[in-house]
Parts: C-alpha cells; sequence; structure tokens
C-alpha cells in the first residue's frame, strides 16, 4: 500500500462514507478536497445550500452571495468556534473564543483585532522578505541535485513555521511541532476526542512554556509585545495571549503551506503557464492574486446564534455553517471564466482571506510568503512538472492543499544564496 493510500484510508476509516453531498456530505472525507471544485460546481448547479445531518447539523452554502451574508453577519451568526467539529461551543469561551480574534465576536473583536494590526503592517512584513527569500533558497539547496522531491513536504511545510517561528521568535526547530498542533486542530476533527485532548494539553503545555520564558525575557518580538501591549487600559488576560498565539501558530501556517504547495501544483501541471512566468517575471504579482482566488486555501465555520433563513434555507439556532471562500471563488455569477486560472487576471476581487469583519489580518504576510516561495522556486526551478500524478494527497477538513507533491525537476538555475535564515 503507498503513502497515499494509506493516508487516505486512515481518514477514511474515520468517518462514513458519503452517500450524496447534497444531503449527506463530510468535509472531512478525503475525497471532499481532492475533488472540491467539481463538488462546488455540482452543488451550485443543483443544490447551492446544502445540508448534512453530520456534526449535530451543517450546511454547506457555495455562491458568493450566500457566503458572503453569512460572513457579513455578525447577529445571526457567531465565531465562536471556527472548525465543525462534533461538540458544539457553548458560550462559555466568550468573549474571548479560543483563538481571539478569529474567534471572537463584536465589540469584544473589534478591539482584539487592532491588537495586532501593527504587527501586520506592510512596512513590517516588507522587513521579514529577504530573510523569508533566504531560507527558501536554503530549502532548495538542502535538496541537493535531486530531480524528484516532495515540493509540500521539502519546501512548501516549512516557510510559514519558520517565519512565525521568527515573528514569535521561538525556536525554528520547533516548526513539527507546530504541525503537529495542525494536524489536532484541522484535520484530526474525526480522531478519538481522547486522542484530540491529549493534543490540546500537549499544546497548552507547549504555549504555557513560552509564554512564561518570554515574560521573564521579554525582546522585540510579537510573543513580547502580546505580554506587555494594552486593550482597554489593561494588558491582555493569559487566556488572550494564549490563544492568539495558538491562533498564529495554527492559521498562520496550514493556510499559506497550502496555498504555496497548491501554486506549485498548478504550475507543476501547466507548463504553459509557467513558461510565461519565467518569461516574463512581471506577472508574478497578478499570478499569486490568481492562485489565492482559484486555489484558495481557507474554508471558516460559523454557529447560527438566531434562526435565520441563507438561499432559502432555514437555518436553526446551534447549526454549523461552513464559510467555503474557495467556492465562492469560483462562482461565475461572481468572476469572468471562474474555472479557469488567468494568471493575467486583472480584475480579482477574491475572497481567499475571507469576507466582513473577520477578513484575515494575516493577509500581507500570506501574499508575501506565496510571493516569495513562487518566485524562488521558478528562480531556480525554471522547468517542473508533477513526478507522479496519482501520489498527490490532498489535506482533510477545512484548510486545502497538497500534503504530498511529487515533482520532477527538469532544468535548474545555480544558487543564488546561500545564507541561512536564523
Amino acid at each position: 500500500m503507498t503513502q497515499t493510500d494509506d493516508r487516505n484510508a486512515h481518514f477514511e476509516a474515520l468517518v462514513d462514507p458519503v452517500t450524496d453531498w447534497a444531503t449527506d456530505f463530510d468535509h472531512l472525507h478525503p475525497s471532499y478536497n481532492a475533488n472540491a471544485p467539481e463538488i462546488w460546481q455540482e452543488l451550485r448547479d443543483g443544490c447551492p445550500v446544502a445540508h448534512s445531518a453530520r456534526y449535530g447539523g451543517t450546511w454547506l452554502p457555495v455562491r458568493h452571495e450566500d457566503v458572503s451574508a453569512i460572513a457579513y453577519d455578525t447577529e445571526h451568526f457567531s465565531s465562536e468556534d471556527v472548525v465543525v467539529k462534533r461538540i458544539k461551543p457553548t458560550g462559555e469561551s466568550r468573549p474571548y473564543g479560543g483563538a481571539p480574534p478569529i474567534t471572537s465576536d463584536p465589540p469584544f473583536h473589534h478591539h482584539a483585532r487592532r491588537v495586532l494590526l501593527p504587527a501586520f503592517a506592510p512596512q513590517k512584513i516588507a522587513a521579514m522578505e529577504a530573510e523569508t527569500r533566504a531560507f527558501c533558497h536554503t530549502l532548495i539547496d538542502n535538496l541537493g541535485d535531486a530531480d524528484v522531491f516532495d515540493a509540500a513536504d521539502q519546501y512548501a511545510k516549512h516557510i510559514p513555521p519558520a517565519v512565525i517561528a521568527h515573528m514569535l521568535d521561538l525556536p525554528l526547530d520547533d516548526g513539527e511541532i507546530f504541525r503537529d498542533f495542525i494536524h489536532t486542530a484541522l484535520e484530526g476533527i474525526a480522531e478519538d476526542q481522547e486522542v484530540r485532548q491529549a493534543g490540546w494539553q500537549k499544546l497548552d503545555a507547549y504555549l504555557d512554556q513560552r509564554i512564561a520564558e518570554r515574560s521573564a525575557n521579554l525582546g522585540d518580538d510579537l510573543l513580547s509585545f502580546l505580554l506587555t501591549t494594552e486593550m482597554g487600559g489593561h494588558r491582555l488576560q493569559p487566556e488572550h495571549v494564549r490563544g492568539t498565539v495558538a491562533l498564529l501558530l495554527i492559521a498562520g501556517i496550514d493556510t499559506t503551506w497550502s496555498a504555496i504547495g497548491s501554486s506549485l501544483w498548478h504550475f507543476a501541471k501547466t507548463p504553459t503557464d509557467l513558461g510565461r512566468l519565467v518569461q516574463d517575471p512581471e506577472l508574478l504579482s497578478t499570478a499569486v492574486e490568481e492562485m489565492l482566488r482559484a486555489y484558495a486555501p481557507v474554508t471558516m465555520a460559523r454557529t447560527v446564534a438566531k434562526d435565520v433563513e441563507i438561499g432559502g434555507c432555514p437555518m436553526k439556532e446551534g447549526d454549523w455553517v461552513l464559510l467555503p471562500f474557495p467556492a465562492a471563488n469560483r462562482d461565475p455569477a461572481v468572476f469572468e471564466r471562474a474555472d479557469e486560472v488567468l494568471i493575467d487576471r486583472e480584475v480579482n476581487r477574491h475572497a481567499a482571506f475571507g469576507l466582513g469583519i473577520h477578513r484575515c489580518v494575516g493577509s500581507n504576510l500570506a501574499r508575501m510568503e506565496v510571493r516569495i516561495a513562487l518566485e524562488v522556486f521558478v528562480e531556480r526551478f525554471p522547468e517542473f512538472e508533477l513526478a507522479d500524478p496519482a501520489a498527490i494527497t490532498w489535506s482533510v477538513g477545512q484548510v486545502r492543499g497538497p500534503r504530498s507533491l511529487p515533482i520532477r525537476v527538469r532544468s535548474r538555475a545555480t544558487s543564488q544564496t546561500n545564507v541561512p535564515a536564523k
């Protein structure tokens, strides 16, 4: 049995087979992310607001109009828990939620979001470009002369942890620990509750240790900033700091890792686009935005706070609602030639970073990482292709991206830098 078969078999064993995507969908089934665009198209044509009894009742709207309406409606939809799971939120974690500000509702959300804005200002992100570029080159240098390698496992997945570790001044070697936390939070939803609880306890212990160490030795980093900044005239509560750091470690890594991997997947299977990008590097800016539109990684979730009707469907208090921003990005009612990937698309008001008050505060950072990662990869490997399309595996859950991506290099350039990242 191959690694691909092993991975799919593991996740398939955790969930029941899907009988109908309109009435029995399960976003944790491996076939969902593997075939997501086709599923969204099928639903858009036949059942644009799907429903499943799984997880205590879950809705899946796929039209941009409905996704947007829910994202902007904070009266009827709560963000207390943004990951669909078997246990529904009880309100006990309010106003913070488990990972503020993404899990916070108004009015607390407004203040919690403002706390983070300075850390993600454009000038702050620009100052990180050189080190990010050097780290990407180092990753490629470490591949040696290999003609075939896993671009997801050996390249894409290492970049966001390094960037976040730098921002928080945490050890770069902790990257594997971060990825374990990501599995617990996003891919391990269907795992046994005791297994998940152990994962969360490990995360809490790690965060408590790092926060205690930093409290005793403050520096010029984001963790120190969170420990010393004020909101409403008071220092942030310990659970606020812990939750925000957890958000950065989980959401700040998996999403961008997936976006980088999906971008490389596209260019590996589309030699015409790769050739255009190599010949005209100025296309990179619009190409990145199109990668974010066509392969947006993130689906968020809400719970219904008050009974409401969306798209003619009555949603009841306590129901889960998935917000598939990637599906909204492929709605032909909003985007011309929506299912085509056009790397020179100039009008591109995509929803890859969300809609409404919870639009991603780290969008500048994510854009920089995807742009630098793609720029360096194409610079070093002007010609590459999929080595084994059948061996590609996709994540499961609410973040979509390749987890195994075998690439074959057809031509390579010499190293541009050997400066190691910190």
